[in-house]
C-alpha cells in the first residue's frame, strides 16, 4: 500500500507529515517503557522482518498481489510505541534507498502503514487477549488485529484521499475497492502474523511483549491453609541468553530477503491495482530517488532481487536497531 508522489495535495501530505512526526515523537518517548539492553537488539530484528516479509507479494485475487503491512505484529512483539518506530524506519528506508513510496508522502505512508495499524492492531489484539486466557488467547488476538489492521488503514487512505487527493474520484468508490480488496490481502497479513507470533511464543515467549501477562506466580498451599508464593521473594533467574534467537532470526530473515523474494507475486498490490481500475494511477510522479541503483529493490540498478534484499536487511537492522538503543531505558528491566 505504498503511495507514490503526487497522489495528495501538498496541504495533505504536509499535515499527514505533521501527523507522522508528532506520532514518531511520542513514540520515542513511550518506548523508554517497553525497551531495555535486552529488548532493543529485537526491535531491530522485528523491523527488519518486516522488511524482509514485505517484499514477499502474495497474490489475492487475479491480476492482484499483497504483502504484509507488519503494524500488528510489531506491536504485539516489541510494544505499540516501538512497533511505529519500527514501521517509521521500514517506511524511511524503502522511500530513500528503494524508491518504494513517494519521499513527499512519507507522512501519508508512516501515518496509515504504521500508526494505524499499530493502533487498530494492538487495540484489537489487547481486546481479543484480555477475553480469550493463555497463549490461545494471544495467538488469536494477534491474528484478529491484524486482520483488522489493513482494511482500517485502506480506509483511513481512502477518507485521506477524499480530503486531499489529486484525481476528482468518488471517495465511496474508492472506499468499496480498497477496503475488498485489503480485506483479502487482511487474510493473508493475518495468517503470517499468527505464525509469527504463534512460533516466538513457542520457543522464547519472554520475546513477545503482548504475552507479558501471562506469566503467574506458583502459588502452594500448605496443610494449614496457609499460602505461599513461590518467585516473589526468591532471587531473581538468570535471563536466557537472547544471542542465539537473534542470530536465528536474523538469519531466517536474509534467507526471506535473499532467496524467498525471488519467487514473490509481480502482479500489482492492492494499492496500485485500485488505482489503476480506477483511472487515478496517473497521478502518480516520478520519484526523485527512481533512478537509484537499488530503486524497485535492485530492477533499475540490474541488481538482483536477492541482493538488494540483503541490503535493505542490513540498513533497517542497524538503523531500527540504532534508534531502539537510544530510545531504550537505561534502567534493567527483567523480560
Amino acid at each position: 500500500m505504498h503511495v507514490p508522489d503526487g497522489f495528495f495535495n501538498a496541504a495533505t501530505s504536509v499535515s499527514a507529515g505533521a501527523v507522522a512526526a508528532a506520532g514518531v515523537a511520542v513514540c520515542l518517548r513511550g518506548a523508554r517503557r517497553e525497551l531495555d539492553d535486552r529488548t532493543a537488539p529485537m526491535a531491530g530484528l522485528v523491523a527488519a522482518f518486516i522488511f524482509a516479509v514485505q517484499m514477499l507479494n502474495f497474490p489475492v485475487a487475479a491480476g492482484t498481489s499483497g504483502h504484509l503491512l507488519g503494524g500488528a505484529l510489531a506491536a504485539i512483539l516489541v510494544g505499540p510505541y516501538t512497533g511505529v518506530l519500527c514501521m517509521a524506519v521500514v517506511l524511511l528506508v524503502q522511500a530513500v534507498f528503494f524508491a518504494d513510496g513517494g519521499l513527499t508522502a512519507l507522512g501519508v505512508n508512516i501515518t496509515i502503514m504504521g500508526i494505524v495499524t499499530v493502533l487498530v492492531g494492538w487495540g484489537v489484539f489487547r481486546l481479543v487477549s484480555a477475553l480469550v486466557k493463555g497463549k490461545g488467547g494471544v495467538t488469536l488476538g494477534a491474528f484478529l488485529g491484524a486482520l483488522i489492521s489493513v482494511p482500517a488503514s485502506a480506509l483511513v487512505f481512502s477518507l485521506l484521499f477524499w480530503v486531499g487527493g489529486t484525481a476528482p474520484i468518488e471517495v465511496s468508490a474508492v472506499a468499496a475497492a480498497m477496503g475488498g480488496v485489503h480485506v483479502l490481502i487482511g487474510i493473508g497479513e493475518a495468517l503470517i502474523t499468527a505464525t509469527t507470533v504463534a512460533a516466538v511464543l513457542a520457543v522464547r515467549p519472554d520475546l513477545v511483549y503482548g504475552a507479558r501477562g501471562l506469566a503467574k506466580p506458583l502459588v502452594l498451599k500448605g496443610a494449614g491453609g496457609d499460602t505461599t508464593t513461590v518467585g516473589e521473594e526468591a532471587p531473581v533467574a538468570r535471563p536466557r541468553a537472547l544471542k542465539p534467537f537473534l542470530l536465528g532470526g536474523v538469519g531466517l530473515t536474509l534467507v526471506l530477503a535473499g532467496i524467498v523474494s525471488f519467487f514473490a507475486a509481480s502482479d500489482p498490490d492492492g494499492l496500485e491495482a485500485v488505482a489503476e481500475n480506477k483511472g487515478f494511477s496517473g497521478q502518480a510522479a516520478d520519484h526523485a530517488f527512481g533512478s537509484w541503483a537499488l530503486a524497485d529493490y535492485g530492477d533499475v540498478g540490474g541488481i538482483p532481487v536477492g541482493v538488494a534484499g540483503i541490503v535493505g536487511v542490513g540498513l533497517v537492522l542497524l538503523i531500527a536497531g540504532g534508534v531502539a538503543f537510544a530510545a531504550r531505558s537505561r534502567t534493567s528491566v527483567q523480560v
